[in-house]
């Protein structure tokens, strides 16, 4: 069986603080709470703005053996330019510290925004771009330096896969061609449940599975009942045959659903498989 990891977007929410979070606990202590309990976290701060190489290597430092980050991809790459000439914003994205969480870097997403349809050739070309070792995002990340000092020397970083994942919005993904494009690349197809607000695809394009569990049927807030989530473990038990890793992130984090729930998944994954959720 693959390695099932179940986590949650993100950490710091003030809606988990006495509820999720103890009361009084500071919040510097977020990060230590959440992976003491769950093997993974998904960080979304990377999205908005290029975080520091030091703030990679204190998560990295303050999470346990074993644990694992999947980090946003900038939205640069995705939302401005839209998948179109960004090299030089994936080399920004990837010198700015990303490989500072080494072995404990788990997956790359990319979000896409709802507005994007699908190219099958602007796709084809983004993927192609996308380094697939850490030697190679080093390199990458060397050719354009944000700042002086801020790209990571390639003969500095312990070579190691890359994994990249794609989440799509628009309804125009709904193409076998998607599949196809994704597959040649060896890029993970999100798995996104949305409340039915965009595509919910299940086809499996690489040697790894991603999902994203965002609320249903109210978008970021509601929790999932014991029916979906059992739904939920039967999927992750089916695509973790084998030796395909998984990574479950739950994003319903406005009403602090999202740890409960993926305990609540974990539980019934090593119960129902022995998958192990620490």
């Amino acid at each position: 069986m693959g390695r099932v990891r179940v986590g949650t977007s993100g950490w710091t929410y003030a809606e988990w603080r006495g509820v999720f979070y103890p009361p009084g606990l500071p919040q510097r202590l977020e990060p230590e709470h959440v992976a003491a309990r769950l093997p993974t976290v998904e960080l979304n701060a990377s999205f908005y703005a290029l975080q520091r190489p030091q703030s990679y290597l204190s998560w990295a430092q303050r999470t346990p053996p074993g644990f694992r980050f999947s980090v946003k991809g900038w939205r640069a790459v995705t939302h401005e330019r839209r998948l179109v000439d960004v090299q030089g914003a994936l080399a920004g994205f990837f010198g700015s510290g990303v490989l500072a969480l080494g072995e404990k870097l788990g997956a790359v997403l990319w979000q896409l925004p709802p507005s994007l349809r699908f190219d099958p050739e602007v796709m084809a070309r983004f993927c192609a771009l996308l380094p697939r070792t850490t030697t190679a995002a080093a390199e990458l990340a060397a050719s354009r330096a944000i700042a002086p000092g801020t790209a990571t020397s390639p003969g500095t970083v312990e070579e190691r896969p890359l994994r990249h994942a794609v989440e799509v919005r628009h309804r125009s993904h709904e193409s076998p061609e998607l599949a196809d494009v994704l597959r040649a690349h060896g890029v993970a197809l999100v798995t996104a449940d949305t409340g039915g607000r965009w595509p919910l695809l299940l086809e499996q394009t690489a040697d790894f599975s991603y999902v994203r569990l965002h609320g249903s049927p109210e978008l970021y807030v509601s929790g999932y009942g014991d029916a979906a989530l059992e739904d939920w473990a039967t999927r992750v038990q089916a695509w973790s045959a084998g030796e395909r890793d998984v990574f479950v992130y739950f994003d319903n984090t406005m009403a602090a659903r999202a740890p409960f729930d993926a305990l609540a998944l974990a539980r019934l994954l090593l119960a129902g498989s022995g998958a192990s959720d620490d």
